[in-house]
């Protein structure tokens, strides 16, 4: 069995992960995700050192609404990991096939993200907006579940991508890990912009003009990933990597 460190997959869903928090969709209005799960205003926010009840409530509603939306992907991870392996003992040539056509989507979904093509399929934004959040931690995990199920434009992609990957697994586990690190990926960057709030406003106007490139960068990972897939060397590469890894106890 490959150790996690050595297991290219997983390394592919958690920076897939992060790159969805640099999305054009997504960093932007970061801000005002914060504002409008935690209650507080913009300018208890942006407070350089902010008291320790400010800090508890970003951390506590951050985590819930990070919950509301890991549960449905983890959840989508969860059911095509269960159809892949269903596919796999009735029918286990056929794995080969589906492997090489999820390669082929994730590099059409990575050919989208660089702009070198667009598909009309996956062009305009189809958000679930709720005018009134539902108070307290069940409204922000609702928030989260409203993120998840909306946001298609920009994260799409690249969440379709993760669960092409555990649909040519063959494992019944695979989504769900899958879906559990990429979901890390994007709740992580989440956390810390919440507690570091004040840093992140001055971050995000520097970084502002380089989300492009970002979108230009997860575009050609998703290429790569595709690529690896239709040719079968995803897990030789990952085998590749265990060898040269210190064997983990």
């Amino acid at each position: 069995m490959f150790s996690a460190g050595a297991d290219v997959s997983l390394w592919i869903a958690f920076t897939a992960g992060i790159l969805s928090f640099f999305s054009p969709c997504v960093l932007p209005l970061i801000p005002s995700y914060l504002t409008y799960i935690t209650g507080l205003s913009f300018g208890q926010l942006q407070e350089a050192h902010p008291g320790a009840k400010v800090r508890l409530t970003v951390v506590a509603h951050s985590l819930t609404f990070i919950l509301g939306f890991s549960a449905v992907f983890i959840t989508l991870g969860g059911i095509v990991g269960l159809a892949s392996a269903g596919f796999q003992e009735h029918l286990r040539t056929g794995l080969v096939w589906v492997e090489r056509l999820g390669g082929l989507l994730i590099l059409l979904f990575g050919v989208h993200l660089t702009g070198l093509l667009h598909f009309g399929i996956l062009l305009g934004e189809k958000r679930v907006h709720l005018h009134s959040k539902p108070s307290g931690y069940l409204g922000t995990f609702v928030v989260g579940l409203a993120f998840a199920a909306g946001w298609t434009p920009c994260i799409g992609p690249i969440l379709a991508s993760i669960l092409m990957m555990a649909a040519t697994s063959g494992q019944a586990g695979r989504g769900l890990l899958l879906l559990t690190i990429y979901s890390l990926g994007l709740g992580i960057p989440f956390l810390v912009s919440g507690l570091l709030f004040h840093q992140f406003l001055s971050f995000f106007q520097h970084f502002r003009k380089y989300i492009r490139l970002t979108e230009i960068i997860t575009g050609g990972l998703l290429i790569l990933v595709g690529l690896l897939l239709i040719s079968g060397k995803l897990g030789w590469l990952t085998m590749q990597l265990y060898q040269w890894l210190p064997v983990q106890g």
